[in-house]
């Protein structure tokens, strides 16, 4: 158990330090001459990317922010897991939930980076990574609510806020109305809404500009707009 547990918190820092990457401020210094975090927002997810550097430098970021809470989440509980004997049937681990503890693990990197003085991004991309190899399903359908979400309005704090409240809600309904067979189903819908929280605290501060009607638009990605008459 002490072997398990002492691997477990390996994973946790490994998932952590991988999520901690500074996509955006690797790729603003190495290729423009400065840190995205003096330009726009000063976020550096790949929406400011994409207006600071351009929407090809901003879908490269959005990648590789996808990939921090992907390849870990595959790599260490996909993977290793099972050659370390971690998901045995003595240990109290399960493969949904080490990839949601890995997963979340990153999340908390982009988001709190120990490489920026522990600011960062959204964490929404990083999410996804991680969602797309867990629950792959809720995954798709919150990256669906997002993007619906996305060309009516034109926000993007609004369609991550949206798609974060989307995938427990999916998760739910799948395994209740629809009677699939969830593993973990109640440690898993858990640590999705743990995912909820911290997205909608990592927004507070768009939250609040959404209320006020402050937020700024991406007018490009606004598809159907209403109207005026």
């Amino acid at each position: 158990m002490t072997t398990i547990i002492l691997k477990l918190i390996l994973f946790i820092v490994i998932g952590y330090l991988v999520g901690s990457i500074p996509s955006a401020v690797i790729i603003s210094k190495k290729f423009f001459g400065f840190d995205i975090r003096e330009k726009g927002s000063g976020n550096m997810g790949s929406t400011n990317a994409m207006r600071v550097l351009g929407t090809k430098w901003g879908i490269v970021v959005q990648i590789c922010d996808i990939l921090k809470g992907l390849l870990p989440v595959y790599i260490l509980a996909d993977i290793i897991a099972p050659k370390w004997n971690m998901l045995n049937a003595d240990s109290f681990l399960n493969l949904p939930i080490l990839e949601v503890i890995i997963g979340l693990a990153a999340v908390c990197g982009h988001i709190w980076s120990c490489f920026v003085g522990f600011k960062g991004g959204k964490g929404i991309n990083t999410t996804l990574g991680m969602l797309l190899v867990v629950i792959p399903i809720e995954g798709g359908i919150g990256l669906l609510c997002f993007l619906i979400t996305l060309f009516l309005t034109g926000y993007v704090s609004l369609g991550s806020l949206v798609a974060a409240v989307s995938i427990p809600l999916t998760f739910i309904i799948r395994h209740n109305f629809f009677g699939v067979n969830i593993e973990s189903y109640c440690t898993v819908l858990c640590l999705t809404l743990a995912i909820v929280i911290i997205v909608f605290y990592a927004h507070r501060a768009n939250i609040k500009r959404l209320l006020n009607h402050t937020e700024n638009k991406f007018e490009k990605a606004q598809i159907f707009k209403c109207k005026k008459k």
